[in-house]
């Protein structure tokens, strides 16, 4: 019986079989793994229809579409911006990101409000406690213009012994030292009538809100909060 001849490749005939073997495989092996190329499509400015394999840089300012294999649409590649474009759209980021921040602020402050003041009678009650403080200094400024005036008349009656001649120095000066006292003491009790109107018209609009809370509205569905009123300072027991 003959035995048959069993050809073994050589080395060099075995890597060249392992190198045709790869390069067939790869191509198929590439295509399977990176899918179909995207289709790019737009209309250019002067209406006609461009179609490529990559961005068309002829639609650069105008949306182009890219679209599947099959013709669907798998995303939309926006118009590339110009400088001033690209700072006008952070310009409404960063106003947007603010309205975003307000909100939330007002959320917030709308909650403590409610945390606060959970009735009427509970915001009436502060209203009064951080008006005390003022109207007790509106009292005293009234008191000392009172007490300034008694101390004048005495000034007053010994200026009439003068009357067309020069006054002495030292009542002259006593005047003008009253003169200034009530003076300063008329633009402080201005200045409290003022900071009495101002709690009054904060807690007004804090009221305001705080019935539209009471009654239902979510916190933070009324806008942003303009002011807060102060709440009253700390009192000693």
């Amino acid at each position: 019986m003959r035995v048959p001849t069993v050809v073994v490749p050589t080395d060099t005939a075995r890597a060249t079989a392992l190198l045709l073997l790869a390069l067939c495989v790869a191509p198929a092996t590439r295509a399977q793994a990176t899918g179909p190329a995207p289709i790019y499509t737009c209309t250019d400015a002067s209406g006609k229809k461009l179609t490529s394999d990559r961005p068309i840089v002829e639609c650069n300012a105008r949306e182009q579409r890219v679209l599947n294999a099959d013709g669907s649409v798998k995303s939309v590649r926006q118009p590339t911006m110009t400088a001033d474009e690209r700072a006008a759209a952070e310009e409404r980021e960063r106003e947007a990101i603010a309205d975003r921040s307000r909100q939330q602020e007002a959320v917030r402050r709308d909650r403590n409000l409610l945390a606060r003041f959970p009735n009427e009678a509970a915001h009436r009650k502060q209203r009064e406690l951080a008006l005390d403080d003022v109207r007790k200094a509106l009292r005293q400024s009234e008191a000392r213009l009172i007490a300034l005036a008694s101390e004048r008349k005495p000034l007053t009656d010994e200026a009439e012994f003068y009357v067309g001649k020069q006054l002495p120095l030292k009542l002259k000066l006593a005047l003008d030292a009253n003169d200034a006292s009530v003076e300063a003491q008329k633009s402080l009790q201005q200045n409290q009538q003022i900071e009495v109107l101002r709690i009054d018209k904060l807690y007004d609009t804090e009221f305001e809100r705080l019935k539209k809370l009471w009654g239902g509205a979510q916190p933070g569905s009324l806008g942003v909060i303009a002011g807060a009123a102060p709440a009253p300072p700390a009192r000693s027991k």
